[in-house]
This record gives C-alpha cells, structure tokens and sequence, in this order.
C-alpha cells in the first residue's frame, strides 16, 4: 500500500485525493469518526512496529517512545449559531524527523477531525517510521482520502508545485521559507512550526533537573551546584546504554561533533564529551559560558549538549532573551512569582511552562505553535481542529421586519436613525421608531 512517487505520477495522486475531498464523504460526521477510529487501532494493534520503527531512527527505548509519541489527542468540535465551522479541503502535511510519529499523527487526526482529505509527507530522516506510516496509514483509514508519499527534499518539492487548500509544515526555518515562497504560486495558507533556541531560566531547583533545554541561563554563584546535580541526575538516569536515544545519522552525529571542535567551547566543557561514530552515540555533555556567538549558542542543537550561561543575577535573563529571536518556548524553575510575572509580562514565546520541561506539547487544553522566527500556527487538541477549518460567519435573519431607513432617498431621520444603530443604542432607536409608527397613525 506504500505510495512510491515517480516523477510525473504526484499530480495524479493529489487529483485523487482531491475528487475524494469533491464527493462530500470527508465532510460527514460517521466518516471523521471513522478515521479517528482507525488511527486509535492502528496505535493499539501496531504498538510493537511503531516501536521497532522508532528504535531503527532514532534508537529509542519503548518506554520513550511510549511516553513521547504514542498519544492521540482529544478532538472537539467547537460550533455556535453564528460560526459554523467548515473542512478547508485537501491538507499537506510535512512531518519532522525528531518526533517523526507524534508529530505526523497530531496535526493528521485534527485535520480529519475537521472534514479534510490529506497527504501527509514523513521526513525521510526517519525512514522506518516513514515505511511504517505509509504501510499502515491505509490499512486503517480512507485510503482514497488519505495519503502517504515518502521520498527526499525533490519529492517535497514537487508536491509544492500544486495547489493545495492548507499546508503545515515542521522542521527548520532554511526549508520553512522555500515552503511559504511556492506556497505564494496559488495563495495556499501556510502554517509553521519551526525550531528554536529554546531557553531555560534556572533561579532554584527542588530535587528537579531540566536536561532537555537547548541552554541553561543561571546566576553565577548558582552554577556550580547546578552543573554537579546535573552530572548526578544523568548519572542516574542512563545507567543503561539502551536508555539513551541515539544521534539520527552519521551527519547529523558530525553536525554536533563540530559544536563541540571550536576551541573555546572545548575549553568550556564541564562534563562529557566523549563520543562513538560507529554507533552513533555522544555522551550527554555539559558546556559552561560558551562564546555566545559560538555555533554552539546559535544554532539549534538537536542532541544531548547543555551548554549553560551565568548571569549576574536572575532578573538579568530577561534583558539577555529580549534582543534574541522570539522562541518556541521559554522554561524556568523558580518559585518566585514576582519573576514568573516578569517573564510573562517582558519576554515574547510559543509557550512558557514554569518548574517543568517538554510537558506543554502533550496537553491537549493549550496550543503548541511559535511565534516569529519560531514559526505560526498552533494546534493540538481542539487547536488541530481550528488550524484545519475555515470558520465561516453564517447571518440567518426573518423576512417579517424591515427597516427602510437602510436605503435612499436620504434625509436627517434616516441619519438619526443610523447613528443610533451604529452606537449600539437600542433603547433610543426603539424609541424612535415607536414614535414613527405613532406619528404614521394619528396620520
């Protein structure tokens, strides 16, 4: 069942998709639960594939894999008597490598929530999840309405040569900005969610450690006692080497190798460092006020490197992430609420998520999307299903009333008339209008 596009045959398979949106099944409400239907058996029935296919990308415990993809959001269908929500048509969908499963199977469940047909295209950075999407997605759903193409950055290409009625797109800004230009070819609206440099704020710790920042901001007299609980908490959580996710590939293994080969960095590494290219594997390392314009600190990391930046004191992190692009997210753990009011009020994210790491993209209740250079667009939850539905403004009124003063010929009362409609003032206007029909009988 695994679409295997060749050159010339995408056309064909989006024309498909497309005259299964045009027959009206997608729209109808046995159908949406159907394939919400579908994907929840095929994460029950399939657990042990998704498992194996996870832990042939990204050498992933199921345990991890369990925790971090297996999740089908709750859908619901917001509609009230002025709004009525509408599928937007046939959808896109480019999935990432880093959560090649959660990441394709979210934004795909709220769009056929709301009535669309899809193609989804998983990133070939992570080809055994890609295989098994599109070797069960079939099985389990529409086949005729849903779609999987895999192949590299040509396929996605091509398939940006058509027209579609809404894209999401995830992965890196580079890729992000050919999407939206192609997109501009047929006014396609584009959603993105981009990467980031991710920052935590770290003010107090309460037998908690966040290991799964992009970079650590903390008070100088703090970092010490930081850096050496961090060190005890890795200690204790990869006792086994299986515990650990593996780096994607070889040149994503070289891409963190070069982080960590400038010299100044080298010279700031605390802890760590150690690395094997024939398994792909780095060590969890700890780097201490690298040069903040080191690659290091510019570049989205993608790995397990901490490099962590001592300010003078905690207030000064604010004025250290205002200049910065606006990111994805912003963590901190402190118990003062005078700084937790500050964040909020002073800095600009995707989310913000105090004394906790990671935990905001399961919930379905908040959206998850960036903002700026960190991406737009948010969905999850009730949000995937806003994302892929036009809400389309519906005005019922009766034909028994009519008020003539809405059209010509033009006079004063008429104008009375308007100014209180426009300033809301009903009362008056009532009032006007009795005296109207007063004067109209007594005549």
């Amino acid at each position: 069942m695994e679409e295997k596009p060749q050159h010339g045959s995408l056309g064909g398979l989006v024309a498909s998709v497309r005259e299964a949106y045009e027959s009206g099944r997608t729209k109808e409400l046995e159908w949406r639960k159907a394939q919400l239907g579908g994907l929840i058996r095929m994460i029950t029935e399939e657990e042990d594939a998704i498992f194996d296919a996870l832990h042939d990308d990204l050498g992933k415990h199921r345990v991890e894999s369990f925790r971090d993809e297996a999740h089908v959001p709750l859908i619901s269908f917001p509609c009230n008597a002025l709004v009525v929500p509408e599928p937007i048509g046939v959808v896109l969908i480019f999935s990432c490598w880093n959560l090649p499963l959660g990441l394709a199977l979210e934004p795909l469940s709220g769009a056929l929530a709301a009535g669309n047909a899809v193609v989804l295209k998983p990133s070939e950075l992570a080809p055994s999840t890609a295989a098994f999407l599109a070797a069960n997605l079939p099985k389990y759903l529409d086949a005729m309405a849903v779609k999987v193409v895999q192949g590299g950055p040509e396929v996605g290409e091509e398939l940006m040569e058509h027209r579609w009625d809404k894209v999401l797109f995830t992965g890196n800004a580079r890729v992000g900005r050919i999407i939206m230009t192609k997109a501009a070819k047929h006014l396609t609206p584009v959603a993105l969610e981009l990467g980031s440099k991710c920052p935590c704020i770290v003010d107090c710790i309460d037998s908690q450690a966040c290991i799964a920042i992009d970079y650590i901001l903390v008070e100088e007299h703090f970092a010490p006692f930081l850096i050496e609980l961090l060190k005890s908490t890795l200690k204790r959580f990869f006792t086994e080497p299986e515990y650990m996710a593996r780096v994607l590939n070889e040149r994503h293994f070289h891409r963190l190798r070069s982080l960590l080969e400038d010299h100044q960095v080298k010279s700031s590494i605390v802890h760590g460092g150690n690395a094997d290219p024939k398994t792909l594997w780095i060590e969890p390392t700890i780097v201490l006020n690298p040069p903040l314009d080191s690659d290091i600190m510019t570049e989205e990391i993608f790995g397990p490197l901490l490099p962590s930046i001592t300010v003078k004191k905690t207030e000064d992190c604010i004025a250290f992430l205002k200049p910065k692009p606006k990111p994805l997210a912003i963590y901190a753990f402190t118990n003062d609420e005078k700084l937790k009011q500050r964040i909020l009020a002073e800095t600009s994210s995707g989310s913000v998520t105090f004394n906790d790491a990671i935990v905001q993209y399961g919930l379905d209740s908040v959206p998850f999307g960036g903002i700026g250079q960190s991406g737009f667009g948010q969905y999850h939850g009730k949000y995937s299903f806003e994302l892929f539905s036009h809400r389309k403004a519906v005005l019922r009124r009766s034909l028994l009333v009519e008020f003539m003063f809405r059209y010509p010929p033009w006079d004063e009362y008429k104008m009375g008339m308007l100014r209180r409609v426009f300033r809301y003032d009903y009362v008056s206007l009532v009032l006007a209008l009795l005296a109207f029909w007063l004067l109209g009988i007594r005549r």
